[in-house]
C-alpha cells in the first residue's frame, strides 16, 4: 500500500541571513541589528510542504495487505508543529522579560511559548534551566527539528533557539530586532554553539 511521505522542510530558497545579531547587548556584540528578509513567507512554504507531504496517495490494485496503516509518528508530528510554529513567529518583536506573540519575546521565552503552545510541554523559563534540563544531548551532526540549541561567548549558554531542518534555527536574539531565522554555519553562531538537546522524544 502507499505511504504517506515523510515531512522535510526544505528552506534552501531562502536568502542567507547574516546572523550577527546578539541574544542580549550584555552579552553579545550588538553587530546587526537589521531586520531579515525572510518575513512571513517562510510559514507559508513550510505549511505548504506539510500539507503536500500528508496528503493522501489513492491506493491501486485488489485488497491491501494485512497490515496497519503507515503514518507520522507522533514524534515527528510534534516536532514538525514546533517547527511551524516557530516559524509562524518570524518577524515578532524581540523584547526583553516577553514571552507571548501580542507582547514580544526574548529567547527564552520564545522557546517556552513555542513548546507549550504547539507540543503542549512545559520547559522551565530561562536559558540557564533549559541548558540544565535533564534531556538527551545530541550531536550537532544528529540534529532534528524541534530540537534547542545553546549559545555562549563563554562557558555557560545564556542564548537559545529552535532547530528547524537544513542547518537553521528560529531564535529571538536581540534587543530591537525581531525573531529571525539564522544558520548554525553562520560564522558568529558556529564559533559560539555549545550544545543541542533534543525535547522530543
Amino acid at each position: 500500500m502507499k505511504t504517506h511521505d515523510v515531512v522535510v522542510f526544505d528552506l534552501h530558497a531562502r536568502p542567507e541571513l547574516d546572523g550577527t545579531c546578539a541574544a542580549q547587548s550584555s552579552h553579545y556584540p550588538d553587530r546587526d541589528r537589521a531586520t531579515p528578509a525572510c518575513g512571513r513567507s517562510v510559514w507559508w512554504l513550510a505549511l505548504f510542504a506539510v500539507l503536500s507531504a500528508c496528503t493522501s496517495v489513492p491506493r491501486t490494485g485488489s485488497a491491501p495487505p494485512a497490515s496497519q496503516p503507515a503514518t507520522i509518528s507522533a514524534v515527528t508530528q510534534r516536532a514538525n508543529e514546533v517547527t511551524l510554529r516557530a516559524l509562524g513567529l518570524v518577524g515578532t518583536p524581540y523584547v526583553y522579560g516577553g514571552n507571548t506573540p501580542q507582547g514580544g519575546f526574548d529567547c527564552s521565552g520564545l522557546v517556552n511559548f513555542v513548546f507549550a503552545d504547539a507540543a503542549a510541554l512545559s520547559l522551565p523559563r530561562t536559558t540557564a534551566q533549559m541548558a540544565a534540563m535533564p534531556a538527551r544531548l545530541v550531536k550537532r551532526d544528529a540534529l532534528r527539528t524541534g530540537d534547542l540549541v545553546f549559545f555562549s561567548e563563554r562557558d555557560v549558554p545564556n542564548h537559545v533557539g529552535i532547530y528547524v531542518g537544513n542547518g537553521r534555527f528560529v531564535h529571538a536574539p536581540n534587543e530591537g530586532g525581531t525573531v529571525r531565522l539564522d544558520a548554525l554555519s553562520n560564522p558568529y553562531w558556529n564559533r559560539n554553539y555549545r550544545f543541542s538537546r533534543r525535547v522530543i522524544d
